[in-house]
């Protein structure tokens, strides 16, 4: 095995033990198990997350250097958001605004070599799933939040239905990235995943395991789009995604 394919391994596992720590610590925490667990969580949640960062940041060759910084930027404003969201003041809103100019992020590196919306009905089934998510929770939104949410489920809806566009107009091209643009597509709904079982947590009734569902997807979903810088192959056939 490779030395780079070595230490490749090594930072994964080393990214799945600190995450699953994460989760381990807020469950027991929030299961009355003590401060200890709570301590735990409040170091590993960050700590995995910079882990994955550094995952992008090192990856080599990388798609392109534009697709590299705005997945870091993404990835930076989603950490923010995670300690703004784990502190004990009720900073909702800072991190909602954090995590939607990660989304924001996200999107500015998908349409780095692909038209926005270039096969519309991907985008309108995104964008439809958080349209009906937002239905059914509406009422159940505080009225000073419901802005801020619309806000942020529509990028959300957009950065995960560019990130399906982007790979299906790679796949069809037979372009060598389709890979790893799936990744970061599988990436981007893992997202909407996660931030619908923390809404329908936080808005309607108590999920069981909810701290449990919503971290492990939210980890899945920054590793798969921060692994998806790798470049495969030595070129991208740029002419095809136009």
């Amino acid at each position: 095995m490779k030395t780079d394919d070595m230490t490749r391994n090594a930072h994964a596992l080393l990214v799945f033990m600190v995450t699953l720590s994460a989760v381990i610590g807020v469950q027991l925490a929030v299961s009355g198990y003590g401060m200890a667990w709570q301590w735990l969580h409040w170091i590993c949640k960050p700590l995995a997350t910079a882990l994955i960062f550094c995952v992008a940041w090192r990856a080599q060759p990388t798609l392109s250097t534009h697709y590299r910084r705005w997945i870091l930027c993404g990835i930076a404003c989603s950490l923010v958001g995670d300690v703004l969201l784990m502190l004990p003041q009720n900073l909702f809103v800072p991190g909602l605004i954090a995590f939607l100019f990660g989304h924001l992020c996200f999107l500015g590196a998908f349409l780095g070599d692909s038209r926005f919306a270039a096969r519309p009905w991907l985008l309108l089934t995104s964008l439809g799933y958080g349209a009906i998510n937002l239905c059914f929770l509406w009422s159940s939104i505080a009225t000073a939040l419901r802005m801020p949410v619309l806000v942020y489920v529509l990028v959300l809806a957009c950065m995960a239905g560019q990130a399906m566009v982007r790979a299906r107009v790679l796949a069809q091209s037979h372009d060598a990235q389709a890979r790893r643009a799936g990744l970061a597509a599988a990436g981007a709904l893992m997202f909407m995943l996660s931030d619908s079982v923390l809404a329908w947590n936080r808005f309607h009734a108590p999920i069981p395991w909810a701290n449990v569902w919503v971290l492990s997807t939210y980890y899945l979903a920054l590793y798969w789009i921060a692994c998806s810088v790798q470049r495969d192959g030595l070129s991208t056939n740029t002419s095809a995604v136009q």
